[in-house]
C-alpha cells in the first residue's frame, strides 16, 4: 500500500481547492459535481521548524526537506458501494491511500452547490449528514469485504479442518467486533481490538479500518475565530471516534500559496490571526498519521530531513540514506534538534556529554541527528 494521504469528501465540499494549494499544482475546479475523475497526484514538502534552525546552524549550499504525497480523489454521493456516480472509482482510489483526510464542507455559500444523496439536487449544509453519507458507503464496501472473506475461509476450513479454525481465531474474534460496527454504519477503527486481531485482518485492507484526519473547510470570515457552528459538530463527531479535526480555508490556503515572498505570506496570515498555514499543520499530521518520522543530517553542502518508518532502527535509517549505509552499519553519531538548540554547535554538544555513539539496535527517534560510520 502506498504512504499516500488521499483527500475525500462528497462533491464541492474543497477537496480540489485544498489539494491545488497543497502542492501550487493547480487541480480542475469547478461548480458541478466530479470535476475531479482521475485522480490528481501531488508531492508536498513538509514545513518543519526543526529543519530550519539546523540549516541557521550549518548555512548549507542546500536544505531539503522530507515529502508527504496527497491524493485527490473524485467526490463520492451516496450509492457509491453501489457503483453510483464514480463509486467504484472512489472506492478503488482511497483503497490504495494509507491514511485519508476527510474534507467535509462547514461554510454557507449559495453560490456552490452542495449534493449529497443526488449529484443533481442541492442538499443544505449538514457536517453531520455529509461524514455520515460518506462513512456508510465506506462501511458498506468493507462488509463486503469480509463477506468475500468469510466465503473464502468457510472453504479453507472445510479443506484444513480444525488447524484452520485455529489459525483464524483471531480473524473471527477481530470480525465479530467490527461486523456489527460497519452494519451501524461506525468505522471499523472504532473496535476495541488486540494486536493479533489487528494483524489478522490487515490485509484486508479495510477502508475504515484507515487512520482519518478530518478537514473542516471554512469561509474567510471564520479563519480568524478559528470554528464556528459547522466545525463544533465536526468535532463532536470526530472525538467519538478518536480522530482529529483541522480548520482550514481552502479559499485563503489558495490566495496564501499565491505569495511567494515570505514578509508577504506573514503579513497575510497575521491579517487574520494565523501563525501557521493550516495547511503546513495538515501536512505534518498526515506524515504522522502514516507513522513516518524525521532524522536529520546536517553539514554546509546539505542540511536534510529524512523519512523513516516509526520503531526503524539505525542500519534502517542508515539505508535510507544509502544502501551500502546499511550494509556496511558500524554505528551512529547521534544528538538531539533539542541539544543543538541549548547547545548551538556540536562541539560544545560533545563537551556536555550529549554525542552518543549507537549501535545496530537503537531505535531512531523523531527529531534525532546522524551521522553514520560503516563499512565500504
Amino acid at each position: 500500500m502506498a504512504l499516500e494521504c488521499g483527500i475525500v469528501g462528497l462533491p464541492n465540499v474543497g477537496k480540489s481547492t485544498i489539494f491545488s494549494a497543497l502542492t501550487a499544482a493547480p487541480a480542475e475546479a469547478a461548480n458541478f459535481p466530479f470535476c475531479t475523475i482521475d485522480p490528481n497526484i501531488g508531492i508536498v514538502d513538509l514545513p518543519d521548524e526543526r529543519l530550519d534552525f539546523i540549516s541557521s546552524i550549518h548555512n548549507p549550499k542546500k536544505k531539503t526537506p522530507a515529502s508527504v504525497k496527497f491524493v485527490d480523489i473524485a467526490g463520492l454521493i451516496k450509492g457509491a458501494s453501489n457503483g453510483e456516480g464514480l463509486g467504484n472509482k472512489f472506492l478503488a482510489n482511497i483503497r490504495e491511500c494509507s491514511v485519508i483526510a476527510h474534507v467535509v464542507r462547514c461554510f454557507d455559500n449559495p453560490d456552490i452547490m452542495h449534493v449529497r444523496d443526488n449529484a443533481n439536487e442541492a442538499a443544505p449544509i449538514d457536517p453531520e449528514s455529509d461524514i455520515l453519507t460518506i462513512n456508510w458507503e465506506l462501511c458498506q464496501a468493507d462488509l463486503d469485504t469480509i463477506t468475500k472473506r468469510e466465503e473464502k475461509n468457510i472453504k479453507t476450513v472445510r479443506a484444513l479442518g480444525k488447524e484452520a479454525e485455529k489459525q483464524l481465531a483471531p480473524w473471527n474474534s477481530a470480525v465479530a467486533k467490527i461486523k456489527p460496527l460497519l452494519i451501524d454504519g461506525k468505522c471499523a477503527r472504532t473496535a476495541d481490538l488486540t494486536d493479533d486481531e489487528k494483524e489478522a485482518v490487515r490485509d484486508m485492507f479495510l477502508l475504515t479500518m484507515k487512520p482519518t484526519l478530518y478537514v473542516a473547510n471554512v469561509d474567510e470570515d471564520t479563519v480568524a475565530e478559528g470554528t464556528n457552528d459547522y466545525v463544533k459538530i465536526v468535532e463532536k463527531y470526530a472525538a467519538e471516534e478518536k480522530s482529529e479535526v483541522i480548520v482550514i480555508c481552502g479559499k485563503f490556503e489558495a490566495d496564501l500559496a499565491e505569495i511567494t515572498d515570505p514578509a508577504d505570506r506573514k503579513d497575510f496570515m497575521d491579517s487574520v490571526g494565523l501563525k501557521e498555514s493550516g495547511l503546513a499543520v495538515l501536512a505534518r499530521k498526515a506524515y504522522h498519521l502514516m507513522g513516518l518520522r524525521t532524522f536529520f543530517t546536517g553539514g554546509p553542502d546539505e542540511c536534510r530531513a529524512w523519512t523513516i518508518h516509526a520503531g526503524d532502527k539505525a542500519p534502517q535509517a542508515a539505508g535510507v540514506i544509502h544502501t551500502d549505509f546499511e550494509k556496511g552499519f558500524i554505528k551512529a553519531e547521534a544528538y538531539t534538534i533539542d541539544d543543538l538548540r541549548q547547545y548551538k554547535d556540536e562541539a560544545a554538544i560533545k563537551a556536555a556529554g550529549k554525542y552518543r555513539m549507537e549501535g545496530k539496535e537503537y531505535v531512531v527517534q523523531d527529531g534525532d541527528v546522524l551521522f553514520f560510520k560503516f563499512n565500504n
